[in-house]
């Protein structure tokens, strides 16, 4: 990692939330991973009691060798990430400082009160801090009341016009300002913004053959492959998946209950029957985590706030427990006690990706690519589209009816006039 002398970038931008400038960041989506480095390298200089500099940098890099014998591959990518880091923070600093701590600090915590008096989800309200936070450095206005609805127009048309986002991102920024202009600045948001809306493109979902999740279930193991299997037998969203907790598998009916999925619904889907034995044998093994757990007094698992209000102990029952414990222990954000929380979606997720390229699988193959080829080998085997749109839980046909478009045989029946021309 190249410097030129030692900068010490946090006596140069006087920002108590070091989050806050990687938030404020519009990270590329081939940057996404930057985001999981610079957050362990932040954490390692707390632990060390050092500040983020240049110096720390190089420190940090130099336990990272020593400790973990990392890849080149690995140890490039790693640098590439804080070299952003660096660049982007002293880019920040005038617009940051422009604005009142203060007042960003107090317009923060009432944004966050509000969302949890109406029971937002925690990603939600990281996500929604997040924009807010962006949109405030992009209006330079020192003061969110100095706002108005001309400056949100104003954002949403640069989210579309220069940065080139996708529709849906600029439609979760709209959504979060309209939350914060309304809930929180108290003002008057007319129905029909006029902005301009990002191009929405039409992508097919990747979808493996049946040999190709052959080929990927080989490459894993442990955990991570029994993680793998069920989502694709059952069609679950990667945090439905994580989220699992015991009484949510029901062996005897043989099926799984997806418990506040997208949109806040409950629906069933699959349980394998060829998952069974394993799966069973897993939940078996864990329980010798949760009585160690409950004889070193940890509190209990999250709950959500319609259970704690009933029964906060029903944390510490077993049947509330997760399916995919974490190794680790960490400490609640909100309830600010520690207590152990499921595994984290990207550590399955970077298993997934590997595993592809190891099998040499040439897609972009993500853990979301086992959900949509679950609803695919349901349709090719002759399964109603109505009963796959009710066990991927798709509020609308029409969101099914894309797997139509991938399926190994578009359009049933028909020949390729090229299979005519070679069969003669």
């Amino acid at each position: 990692m190249k410097t030129s002398g030692k900068v010490d970038i946090q006596n140069r931008i006087n920002f108590p939330q070091w989050d806050v400038v990687l938030e404020a960041s519009d990270l590329g989506e081939k940057r996404k991973s930057y985001a999981i480095t610079i957050r362990w390298y932040l954490k390692w200089c707390k632990d060390q009691h050092l500040g983020a500099s240049i110096q720390s940098a190089l420190d940090f890099f130099g336990w990272v060798e020593g400790t973990k014998e990392p890849s080149e591959f690995a140890l490039e990518s790693w640098k590439a990430a804080l070299r952003w880091f660096f660049k982007e923070a002293s880019k920040q600093r005038d617009s940051l400082e422009s604005i009142d701590e203060n007042s960003v600090a107090e317009w923060t915590l009432i944004l966050l009160t509000r969302m949890r008096l109406q029971k937002k989800s925690y990603r939600t309200e990281k996500t929604y801090v997040a924009w807010c936070t962006r949109f405030l450095k992009h209006s330079k206005k020192s003061n969110p009341e100095q706002l108005t609805i001309a400056d949100m127009q104003v954002y949403l048309d640069e989210l579309a016009l220069r940065r080139r986002v996708s529709a849906s991102t600029q439609r979760q920024a709209l959504n979060a300002l309209v939350y914060w202009y309304r809930e929180v600045l108290k003002k008057e948001v007319p129905e029909m913004l006029e902005y301009r809306r990002a191009k929405v493109r039409k992508k097919l979902p990747v979808v493996l053959s049946v040999s190709e999740v052959q080929q990927l279930m080989e490459k894993l193991s442990g955990t991570f492959q029994l993680m793998a299997n069920l989502q694709y037998g059952s069609g679950l969203r990667v945090s439905e998946l994580v989220r699992l907790r015991i009484k949510d598998i029901d062996f005897e009916n043989g099926y799984i209950l997806v418990r506040a999925g997208k949109g806040n619904k409950d629906r069933k889907t699959l349980l394998a029957k060829g998952l069974e034995a394993s799966l069973a044998s897993h939940i078996a093994r864990l329980k010798g985590l949760f009585e160690e757990d409950r004889g070193n007094g940890l509190s209990g698992v999250f709950l959500p706030d319609a259970v704690a209000n009933k029964n906060n102990k029903a944390g510490s029952r077993w049947e509330w427990q997760w399916v995919w414990p974490s190794r680790k222990l960490s400490i609640d954000p909100r309830a600010g006690v520690k207590r152990r929380h499921h595994v984290l979606p990207n550590r399955y997720q970077n298993a997934i990706k590997n595993a592809a390229l190891t099998a040499g699988i040439p897609k972009d193959v993500s853990s979301h690519a086992l959900r949509h080829s679950f609803a695919t080998h349901l349709m090719e085997n002759g399964t109603d589209i109505r009963t796959v749109q009710d066990l991927l839980g798709h509020k609308s046909v029409e969101t099914t009816q894309i797997y139509t478009h991938v399926m190994r045989k578009p359009g049933m029946g028909v020949v390729s006039p090229l299979d005519q021309i070679i069969g003669s």
